[in-house]
């Protein structure tokens, strides 16, 4: 078994997402891969109100025991996958207030995103690359993006092109590759 551990970070709680179809998706790839261990870390399971601490997180004095579980779970993985749909051009309220809570668990580790939306998520993406630079996040070049006219039919199911499997396993190879090197830079 590896050391690595992966996230693959749900970022929508919106009832309906198709966020769980595509996390199902690419939670089923993942175990097939010998080289970390994936985990789905979904929002939903995470019920943060909107950010109430007193200090910036960049303090690391956290006071809500919400706040104190949620730097717990991300400060115990080395990387993430980040599955977004686009709201208004940008990823959901949600995940920006996740990601705001903590800042120090999030630094020195990689991302690889996959996207959903009218336009294949890529404006989500766009954000979110900036975001997560913020915390000091490596995020890598190789991202998926679905498209909810091609990607999903009419009753909600996910068919997305088997082109896809290929692009999943190089974001795979490509965080896996970034996160482990990451790894020595926090030790």
């Amino acid at each position: 078994m590896s050391d690595l551990r992966i996230a693959v970070i749900l970022g929508s709680t919106r009832p309906g997402r198709r966020g769980e179809v595509v996390a199902d998706w690419v939670m089923a790839r993942a175990k097939a891969r010998a080289g970390a261990e994936y985990a789905l870390v979904d929002l939903l399971d995470y019920p943060l109100p909107h950010m109430d601490e007193p200090l910036p997180p960049s303090f690391g004095q956290y006071v809500g025991d919400h706040t104190k579980a949620w730097a717990e779970t991300i400060g115990s993985y080395d990387g993430f996958i980040f599955i977004t749909p686009e709201y208004n051009h940008s990823i959901p309220s949600v995940l920006k207030n996740a990601i705001d809570y903590v800042y120090a668990e999030w630094n020195d580790k990689a991302a690889g995103f996959v996207a959903y939306g009218t336009v294949g998520g890529t404006r989500a993406v766009e954000q979110l690359r900036g975001i997560l630079s913020a915390v000091k996040i490596a995020h890598v070049h190789q991202q998926l993006s679905f498209s909810v006219f091609t990607d999903f039919d009419e009753a909600g199911a996910f068919t997305p092109d088997p082109r896809n499997e290929q692009a999943m396993k190089t974001q795979f190879d490509q965080v896996e590759s970034w996160a482990r090197a990451l790894k020595t830079v926090r030790a």
